[in-house]
């Protein structure tokens, strides 16, 4: 089945991976489990799973049928080996590099990691005695801060906010001879716009609150690749930090219009960023869909589509940049990215209200950031309304 499906376009891995052949009682649509626990037949069956002959479900925390389908779907649509679903991304993070690491270890992030991420490094794996380096996002800044101790070089592509994209191979290629793993958070790519296990990294992880899911009401993060996935899962058995049933059904249900719905949060984005870069009121358009993106070249050949979020700079303050916010009329404002409806936000009052513009500015946030996740609105409807807004910073000279 393995080989068949790396023949199979997304379209169709996101349709019947995982959950293509007979279901119970011969249902279209994948059964939910809801089951703390399972029982065994007689003691023979319980030491052949013991055993690892005839291994199956045992009890909740260490899996559930529901939630191995949803993981056979993700492996399939990331190329990997393995699947592990979480209850939330931060938990997939905190997982994995808890189980990458150990005392007297070093580890390498890129310095347009979600915070979240830099905030566990810095704070709670430094209390463990692991050490970190943050580096420009550079195969050459990765290479100068690796050390004999360094096991796990972290990088995001594309970045939050500015969109960076990442040189998977030329990062991997670093890495070669070394013992640090490369893992790639790839949240905002999907596996519909890239695959980075394909491209040098060892593990890929999403938010699958985001695009996978894809409509603003589940939590649940994933780690991808190959057979360390399984020691991942070990750990995760300990810490508790699994995803129920009903989620992993509706993970199901919204990866099966996943390349649909990037496909159109694609284009609409692509228009949205060319218009909104030719507008004087916006002072800079960051999306690497653009020519003048800063990675754009390398966009272009590791990335089949250049995803849903932009970011630009308005000619504005920060109150002005409020009124911008509060006068668009589609977007919602909220934190988050990756279902139908369209969400914006200002990223100095949202990510980071307790610092002051100068505190923001040293941390490369200025006041005049704003965040666009698009959603699957009509394009027309979404420009014609963001440039509307515009007209609340004031009108448009050049």
């Amino acid at each position: 089945m393995a080989e068949e499906e790396a023949k199979r376009g997304s379209g169709t891995l996101a349709v019947h991976a995982g959950t293509d052949g007979a279901q119970p009682h011969g249902t279209v649509a994948l059964g939910i489990f809801r089951t703390s626990t399972y029982t065994f037949r007689d003691t023979a069956e319980l030491c052949a799973h013991m055993t690892g002959e005839r291994p199956r479900m045992e009890y909740g925390r260490y899996g559930n049928p529901t939630q191995a389908a949803a993981e056979a779907k993700l492996a399939a649509l990331d190329g990997a080996q393995h699947a592990l679903l979480f209850g939330s991304g931060m938990a997939a993070v905190t997982t994995t590099l808890l189980a990458m690491l150990r005392q007297g270890q070093h580890i390498v992030l890129t310095d347009d990691c979600y915070r979240r991420t830099r905030q566990f490094c810095v704070q709670i794996l430094s209390r463990l005695g692991i050490e970190h380096s943050i580096v420009p996002t550079t195969a050459e800044a990765v290479a100068a801060a690796l050390r004999p101790e360094t096991r796990v070089v972290l990088t995001e592509s594309p970045t939050n906010p500015y969109l960076r994209v990442a040189d998977l191979p030329a990062i991997a290629s670093v890495l070669r001879g070394h013992p640090a793993k490369l893992v790639v958070d790839s949240t905002f790519a999907t596996p519909i716009n890239q695959r980075p296990l394909s491209q040098g990294a060892d593990l890929v992880i999403h938010s699958a609150t985001k695009y996978l899911g894809g409509h603003n009401d589940i939590l649940a993060g994933v780690v991808s690749g190959g057979p360390i996935v399984e020691a991942i899962r070990d750990l995760q058995a300990i810490l508790g930090g699994i995803v129920d049933p009903e989620t992993a059904w509706l993970l199901v249900r919204g990866l099966k219009t996943l390349p649909l719905r990037i496909a159109a949060q694609n284009a609409t984005a692509q228009r949205l960023a060319e218009r909104l870069e030719a507008d004087p009121r916006v002072a800079r358009v960051y999306y690497p869909g653009l020519p003048t993106h800063g990675t754009h070249e390398v966009a272009r050949r590791l990335m089949s589509g250049y995803g849903g979020v932009i970011s630009m700079e308005l000619r504005a303050d920060l109150a002005g940049t409020s009124r911008f916010i509060d006068a668009t009329r589609i977007p919602q404002i909220a934190p988050s990215l990756g279902g139908p409806e369209t969400l914006i936000e200002q990223v100095a009052l949202m990510s980071y209200f307790e610092l002051t513009t100068e505190e923001r500015e040293a941390l490369g946030i200025r006041d005049s950031l704003v965040r666009l996740a698009v959603g699957l609105e009509d394009a027309e409807d979404l420009e014609r309304d963001l440039v509307a807004a515009l007209d609340a910073i004031g009108p448009a000279h050049r």
